[in-house]
This record gives structure tokens, sequence and C-alpha cells, in this order.
């Protein structure tokens, strides 16, 4: 199967200090893949780092994808600007239409049915900081149909949610694998990416296990990741790869 996103000995992170490294594979299209490992193992800043939000310590990412759209933790979100759940939603034209382009009737229209895809018919005027935990992650996931993007990047799309969003959004991504989307999400309940995550990569700052999620998400592996990530010393130098 072809591949437009690649990773080559890909070291990503902040001030110098790695949160990932020496991170190596191809991400094959129509993937649906969940990223994980315990807390501070890299699992965000891979997301970031896909995204262009960070750019590269070493190594190199492959991206020739014509657009992705990405959404971040919903706790690093603000809800204080004053807008409602339509403005919200139509903000994923931004990257077609610009910061200040004109929206159509056409782009309302599709607007209007993501919103009613994800459960929030009649909200539309709602401002956003008056949604719930659960309402505010099911317009984000309207907000991503409405970009219509064939790279999607979900950084832990289930967190503080109820049981029923988490079923409803899990249909939806299960639509858009369907549709051959190529879909990474950061996950830390392993129940969720053994039923429904085909493919997972394990990481603790270090890849641990990449592959089929029934292959990786063994005992040994998981012990692993933990030992790795409570041995990693946050002062450490920028590490470099022998050539």
């Amino acid at each position: 199967m072809s591949a437009h996103l690649a990773l080559h000995d890909l070291t990503l992170g902040y001030d110098r200090h790695p949160a990932v490294h020496h991170l190596d594979g191809r991400i094959e299209d129509g993937a649906l893949l969940a990223i994980i490992g315990p807390n501070g193992g890299g699992k965000s800043t891979l997301l970031k780092g896909i995204a262009g939000r960070i750019a590269p310590l070493g190594g190199r990412i492959e991206n020739s994808f014509p657009r992705l759209a990405y959404m971040p933790q919903i706790g690093d979100l603000t809800r204080d600007f004053p807008v409602n759940v339509m403005d919200l939603a139509l903000t994923g034209l931004c990257g077609k239409s610009g910061m200040f382009g004109r929206i159509g009737k056409q782009d309302r229209q599709r607007a209007h049915e993501a919103i009613n895809a994800v459960g929030l018919t009649g909200f539309e005027a709602r401002p956003i900081r008056t949604l719930s935990g659960g309402q505010m992650q099911r317009l984000l996931f309207a907000r991503l149909m409405v970009q219509d993007a064939p790279l999607l990047l979900l950084d832990e799309p289930f967190s503080a949610i109820d049981s029923g969003t988490i079923a409803d959004l899990l249909a939806i991504i299960a639509r858009w694998h369907k549709e051959g989307r190529t879909i990474l999400i950061v996950l830390h309940d392993l129940e969720i990416v053994r039923q429904h995550m085909p493919q997972s990569l394990l990481i603790a700052r270090e890849p641990i296990a990449w592959g089929a999620s029934s292959a990786v998400l063994n005992q040994p592996n998981l012990d692993r990741a933990r030992a790795m990530s409570e041995a990693f010393d946050r002062d450490a130098a920028e590490c470099r790869r022998a050539a």
C-alpha cells in the first residue's frame, strides 16, 4: 500500500531536550493508528510535530498529503472567545478560504450538516462557553468534518466525556476509516484500542512496538514502556545517534 506519511529518524522536543527520539516508520494510507504509552511519553508531541506545530530537532517528517486536520486536547483550548457553535464549526474552512475569507451559503450548509451529524442539532447559536465537555468534543468533531481532510490527527478525543458520547464519536471515526482517511489518535484507554483500533504505536519517548494492536498490546511491551518512562532523565542533554 502507498504511504503519504513517513517518519525518518525523527526526534522532537522542546528547548533541545527530546520528547520523542529516533522514530522511523511509515503510516500506510487509510490506516487507523492509535498512539499509546505512558504519560510524558511523547504522544502529543508526535502529533504536534506531524501537524507542523513544532519543528524536528533531528530527522524529518515526510508528509505529501494535500492537507490535514488536527484536533488538540480539549484542555488546550480556551472557550472565552465570544463565538457560537456555528462560528467554531465554520473555522474548519479557514484553510480553504483564509481567516477573513467569504463564507457562502454552501459552506454554511456543510457546517449545518456536520453539526447535525454529531448530535448538536439546534445548538448553532449556542455560545461555546455554555457547552459541556461532551458537547464541546462533539463540536470539535464537527469542525473536523467541515475541514474534510484526508489526514486526521486527534489528541485524546475521549478525555473526560461520557460513554454515550464516546460511542457516538467512535462511530464517526469508523465511518472516516471506511472512507479511506488516514487517522492517528492519541489514546490512554487500552480497552478502546483493543476493540476499535487495528494498529498501534507504543512509545515511551522511544518507540517500543508498532504494528497490529493485538501484537503491540502485550504485557512485556507495556512493562518496558513504563520502565523506560520512569527511567527518563528530564535534564539529560540532547541524544545523538552514532553514525
